[in-house]
């Protein structure tokens, strides 16, 4: 049981119905899983109002209520503690549960369009291998240390935020590297956590369909750093036109990295195959496994970062250079007839634009570069032509196919990608709804030494159809077709 009044450190309250002097059990922000003594949060969602469910909440046993506004029935015995917002309440009620974890480590916080999940879990292996405990929150999955837990969002809610980093204290993390999504960060899930660092990598069009437009989608990047505190670093990308926009407000220490224009980290790179990577960043030179511009803009993103939270120079590079690609980025298979096909996690124009431009500097030009590419349903729809567009003027032939249909018409979804295709590339392209059968076709027009991108799901291993989700993965499939071609 924790003390209720300890809890609401910092908390802005507006008014209070009740007793605070109480001991509660844990804090809810569903009312299905309230319990006797708990304390729920009625929270007002996209789609669901969390007060309708006040009541029923105080039936299943909760003995403080946080809202928005009282509700019309008072029940005698239960504490009303009314805010302004109840996600910002939620998200600082959560770390004084957990009595702040967040300040027992050092917590680093990753954020833009693209790239967060690499530079997270490159972090996250690098400062293992360097022989620390270590804690990552990512799209792909929470690792306490050596522990691994799937993950449901890129950056969880306020509670499980929370409960997370206090297990990683207690099993001895001292560096944790997370990924901060826009969703996360407009839901102020990441209020009430005390980062040590920010690094943003770049922007481009994504999640408008939840921002509604480019400035808002960007501010709401910017607030993140905006929010630093003056002791921890602020390290930007920049080469992207809105990466010294970030840095405006901050209070954190000013740093930046870039491939192309002068920064306080300066990569360059020297050689680009299949193979890897040969990259100088400032006047160290190192080779990498990864693939790829973009991902040399990652490697420098973590050696900065590695070098501001005190690891030696030539034990980071030492380190990267150890490092392998993350799972479904850029990550590739050559078959036995010298077929490569590549699995990335591309779904926005520029990540799919970056990976295609990659492959194109890297190859000869005497094979075939056969493109898969879908658009998930539910979605930003204005980047599907734009998907489109990409794919079709930059591969020599492009299969359209389901991504995650989720709830929209799937033919939908291909006709607006489509749109997209310039008259000089339509002959370029195909579609086929079913993306196995999608991908199996893209094996069977491959000829030895040509190149396959399957882009748009990466390390997912599954399809989101009408709200069920069956198992589907893209590398297992692409394997497996080109083994029966021999």
């Amino acid at each position: 049981m924790s003390s209720l009044t300890n809890i609401l450190y910092k908390v802005a309250i507006e008014a209070v119905l009740g007793n605070t002097h109480v001991s509660v059990n844990t804090l809810q922000f569903d009312s299905r899983l309230v319990a006797l003594n708990d304390v729920f949060f009625a929270i007002k969602g996209g789609q669901v109002d969390g007060h309708q469910f006040i009541k029923k909440a105080i039936n299943q046993g909760a003995l403080v209520v946080v809202c928005e506004a009282f509700p019309e029935q008072i029940i005698n015995g239960v504490t009303y503690i009314k805010v302004s917002d109840s996600q910002e309440a939620l998200a600082i009620m959560a770390s004084n549960y957990y009595e702040t974890p967040s300040s027992k480590l050092q917590l680093v916080g990753v954020t833009g369009t693209n790239g967060k999940t690499t530079v997270t879990s490159l972090l996250f292996k690098l400062f293992k291998n360097a022989g620390y405990k270590v804690g990552l929150l990512s799209t792909v999955k929470v690792c306490i240390h050596s522990k691994e837990i799937p993950a449901t969002h890129t950056t969880p809610d306020a509670l499980q935020l929370q409960k997370h980093l206090a297990d990683m204290v207690s099993q001895g993390v001292t560096y944790c590297f997370m990924e901060v999504s826009s969703h996360g960060i407009h839901q102020k899930r990441t209020l009430g956590l005390e980062f040590a660092g920010g690094i943003f990598t770049n922007l481009s069009h994504d999640h408008l369909d939840y921002h509604k437009t480019f400035k808002e989608y960007r501010d709401v990047k910017k607030s993140f750093f905006d929010q630093l505190p003056k002791n921890a670093f602020a390290l930007t990308n920049n080469d992207d036109k809105n990466g010294a926009v970030m840095l405006q407000n901050t209070k954190a220490k000013k740093y930046t990295y870039a491939l192309k224009s002068f920064a306080d980290y300066r990569g360059n790179v020297l050689e680009s195959s299949f193979q890897g990577l040969l990259l100088k960043i400032n006047d160290k030179e190192f080779w990498s496994k990864l693939i790829g511009d973009f991902n040399a803009y990652n490697l420098v993103a973590v050696y900065a970062c590695a070098e501001m939270l005190g690891l030696e120079s030539l034990e980071i590079l030492q380190l990267l250079s150890n490092l392998e690609s993350v799972n479904g980025r850029f990550e590739y298979v050559i078959s036995d007839t010298k077929i490569t096909a590549i699995v990335d996690f591309a779904h926005t124009p520029d990540a799919l634009k970056n990976v295609l431009l990659t492959i194109n500097s890297i190859r000869t030009r005497n094979e075939t570069l056969i493109t898969v590419v879908g658009c998930g349903g539910d979605r930003d729809k204005l980047k599907r032509p734009l998907m489109g567009s990409i794919a079709a003027q930059l591969s020599d032939k492009v299969i359209f196919t389901d991504d995650n249909p989720r709830f929209e018409d799937p033919q939908e979804i291909l006709e607006q990608m489509t749109e997209g295709v310039e008259p000089q590339d339509f002959k370029k392209t195909l579609t086929i709804q079913n993306r196995e059968q999608a991908i199996k076709t893209a094996v069977s027009m491959a000829s030895p030494n040509d190149i396959i991108l399957i882009a748009g799901k990466g390390h997912e291993n599954y399809q989101d159809i009408k709200g069920k989700k069956t198992p589907f993965n893209d590398m297992e499939l692409v394997g497996h077709y080109l083994k029966l071609m021999g």
